[in-house]
């Protein structure tokens, strides 16, 4: 390797550039300028690798962070918290076709959410379903009648009425896959209340069941999609009265 110099006047000064030349076998520059863009080649490669690298831990953390999102829960507070130490009795209504057609819906609703308030709302007495059964059938007026006077007559503090207005287990015009839905509005007559002849409130309640589309018969029984769709109909129901703890985002599970 020689030193080659030569001297330039800028401004009144002068500045002396020097440059390095290779002098000898002509190979050895090719060589060096080989072994250069070879490190050249070798980093860009390592940065790509490095950058794509960042790129895969970052979408799994991404993923991984969505997940535990997508599994979080919530608590929700009741709607309607006026049943602790109450008498209630708990009165379900459905038209003539769905009682025809479901004749067990009816009565799993009652008893199984008279066990479901009984269990989680202190100092609650829910009348036997047998007895309010029992008075609907003798008394098929009953829902025409002041909610005061039916209040009366049951002995109780509290009606808590459903009236079912959607039951049904297949999509309309096809049985040949399973689309349970059911739903119904729920309201609540207070007899020491303002006005014991009007609900307080209502609330609109509704399940579905199974949760995934086009589930056939010969994939499915019967009994696991009525069982399927009472369970979940009578949880949201009885939902409405007490604290509770729900999926943060319950349509992701379908």
């Amino acid at each position: 390797m020689g030193i080659h110099g030569r001297g330039v006047v800028v401004s009144g000064r002068l500045v002396v550039e020097i440059s390095l030349y290779e002098r000898g076998d002509p190979m050895r520059r090719v060589n060096r300028n080989r072994a250069v863009v070879l490190a050249q080649i070798t980093l860009g490669a390592a940065l790509a690798i490095g950058a794509l690298a960042s790129c895969q831990v970052f979408g799994i953390a991404s993923a991984i962070g969505q997940n535990i999102e997508r599994e979080k829960k919530i608590e929700v507070l009741a709607k309607y918290a006026g049943l602790d130490n109450k008498r209630v009795a708990i009165l379900v209504k459905a038209d003539m076709g769905t009682v025809y057609e479901h004749p067990t819906a009816v009565p799993n609703i009652s008893f199984n959410l008279a066990q479901r308030l009984q269990e989680n709302i202190p100092g609650i007495k829910v009348m036997d379903p047998r007895v309010s059964m029992n008075f609907q059938h003798q008394t098929p007026n009953w829902s025409a009648q002041p909610l005061g006077q039916v209040a009366e007559e049951l002995d109780v503090d509290r009606l808590v009425i459903i009236d079912l207005y959607e039951y049904r287990l297949t999509p309309p015009g096809n049985r040949y896959l399973w689309e349970g839905v059911a739903a119904g509005n729920i309201g609540v007559a207070e007899r020491d209340g303002i006005d014991p002849d009007q609900t307080v409130d209502q609330w609109n309640v509704s399940a579905q069941f199974p949760l995934d589309a086009g589930v056939t018969r010969e994939s499915m029984p019967l009994s696991s999609v009525q069982t399927g769709l009472l369970a979940t109909f009578i949880r949201n129901s009885a939902w409405v009265f007490y604290d509770h703890i729900e999926e943060k985002y319950p349509d992701t599970k379908k």
